[in-house]
């Protein structure tokens, strides 16, 4: 029996692309380069600033100037937080009914704790949420596990017990570490270069409320 469904943040709760790709573009006009539509930014949103710093500007990790670029973007983001984030359709009733079902959620995500917590109280989850994870908070963000254990601690579960829900290859390979269930949604960012099909989930689905078949 399920006592517990976990979700990622970006990509799988929330829509966070829009304001993701707003700090990007503002970044992008400010060193003189086009900005990018968000069809090509959003498979891209789940990666972090290094994914969407590689993608505009064509900088990794190594480069000299990569952490100047990555504090400017995320100190842009951090001003654009929630202009147009909000959760996809059908996550509201889908969030209803499990805490009428009495099946409790929460959230593990590798985005920093500096951007999850505020994040979440403004789309008024955070009160609701049996835990708040973030990438930061553990010793290592997916695709470990650590995260993934640190809220089962937090929500009293163990792992037959919980199913993660995510939309990138690093959080079905945490829930596999862990010992999880896990379900792709098929509307979210689905990073990676691998086909989602092959990342070993247990399943798919196309909409939030399909998660309760699973239940």
């Amino acid at each position: 029996m399920i006592r517990a469904v976990l979700f990622d943040l970006d990509g799988t709760l929330a829509d966070t692309a829009p304001d993701l790709g707003y700090a990007l573009n503002v970044q992008l006009q400010r060193h003189g380069r086009a900005p990018l539509p968000i069809e090509i930014i959003r498979p891209h949103a789940s990666m972090g600033a290094r994914g969407l710093l590689k993608l505009g500007f064509g900088i990794e990790l190594e480069d000299a100037n990569f952490n100047t670029m990555r504090n400017e973007y995320l100190e842009l983001y951090e001003q654009n937080l929630c202009r147009e984030t909000a959760l996809f359709p059908g996550t509201a009733e889908l969030l209803n009914t499990l805490e009428s079902r009495g099946i409790l959620w929460g959230i593990v995500t590798n985005k920093p704790e500096r951007f999850t917590l505020p994040l979440v109280k403004q789309l008024g989850l955070f009160d609701r949420a049996a835990c708040v994870i973030s990438g930061d908070t553990v010793a290592r963000p997916k695709p470990h596990p650590d995260a993934l254990f640190k809220a089962l601690e937090q929500t009293g579960t163990t792992s037959p017990e919980t199913i993660y829900i995510g939309d990138d290859e690093r959080d079905i390979q945490a829930a596999t570490a862990a010992q999880m269930k896990s379900i792709i949604v098929g509307y979210g960012y689905l990073g990676g270069d691998n086909a989602p099909d092959t990342w070993g989930a247990h399943a798919t689905v196309t909409h939030p409320l399909e998660i309760l078949n699973f239940l």
